[in-house]
């Protein structure tokens, strides 16, 4: 359940982060590059908690710790567009 939890956590933080930090025209927009980012930022905002001692081995990150997961992400995708 914690990976399905995971998903759905990260498509509404995907929906909340591009609301927070919309971007240009170079940055993902779409429905499916929403989910995924939010997905990936979820995942991210896991893998720092638990990193950082934050978060057990069993515990997400949730909804806030996905959203600033995937503004991270966002950031990164954003800057590595510029340089390119």
């Amino acid at each position: 359940m914690g990976i399905i939890w995971t998903i759905v956590i990260g498509f509404l933080a995907g929906i909340i982060a591009k609301f927070i930090m919309p971007g240009d025209r170079h940055e993902p927009a779409g429905f499916v590059m929403t989910t995924i980012l939010g997905i990936v930022g979820a995942f991210v905002a896991n893998f720092l908690g638990q990193a950082l001692g934050w978060y057990g081995p069993e515990d997400g990150a949730g909804l806030i710790g996905a959203v600033i997961g995937a503004i991270i992400v966002l950031m990164i995708y954003g800057y590595m567009r510029r340089r390119a």
